[in-house]
């Protein structure tokens, strides 16, 4: 019996997704959960030889859940399954030790099949996701140019976004600088909107 745990924002598609995974024969959901937080912990408790998380999830987000939680428990296979389908995404999936990249809207079979073949050690990911992941090339932002644009998507100053992340505000507005020529934005607005798209955020 292969054990699954899902982490699911959205109550709706979290019991559809249980209640469609435990009419396979061969698998078990032994716990859910509603957010990121609450996601690591429960697994780490439950130990599941297979965590399926979405990526948008309050708290932390299904890509930094990941890595915990494979920190955590290097035996148990986490799968990303997610509406949007960025190709930043998957990039951050497969460093965060993500085993596979499906996107919601398969069909349910396939992540059955998906779960089992995760299970015996391949790598699942959604083919034209895969395409485009490729020819979008890496991410052109460093770490700190992530946190400044990100600290900034919600229109908060410079002096915010300096008092929150501990940096001066000269060196936020370097960072700020950077990130906007790298993706090539007219402004941050722009440079948010575009880095979000790619998910690179």
């Amino acid at each position: 019996m292969i054990t699954v745990f899902l982490a699911e924002d959205q109550g709706m598609v979290r019991g559809a997704l249980a209640a469609l995974l435990d009419l396979e024969d061969d698998l078990e959901v032994v716990g859910q959960a509603a957010d990121g937080d609450g996601a690591v912990a429960a697994a780490t408790r439950l130990a599941p030889d297979v965590a399926l998380l979405d990526i948008e999830m309050p708290g932390k987000d299904g890509l930094t859940a990941a890595a915990e939680i494979r920190a955590a428990l290097p035996g148990c296979r986490v799968m990303i399954l997610t509406t949007f389908g960025r190709p930043g995404y998957l990039r951050r999936a497969m460093e965060a030790g993500a085993a596979a990249f499906l996107i919601k809207d398969g069909p349910a079979e396939e992540l059955a099949a998906a779960i089992r073949r995760v299970v015996a050690g391949e790598r699942v990911i959604d083919p034209a996701l895969a395409a485009a992941a490729l020819s979008a090339g890496p991410n052109p932002l460093s770490p700190r140019e992530r946190d400044v644009l990100a600290a900034g998507r919600d229109g908060a100053t410079v002096a915010d976004i300096a008092a929150h992340l501990h940096l001066s505000e000269g060196t936020v507005r370097n960072y700020l600088s950077a990130a906007i020529s790298k993706v090539g934005a007219r402004n941050r607005i722009e440079a948010v909107r575009t880095a979000e798209g790619q998910g690179w955020l």
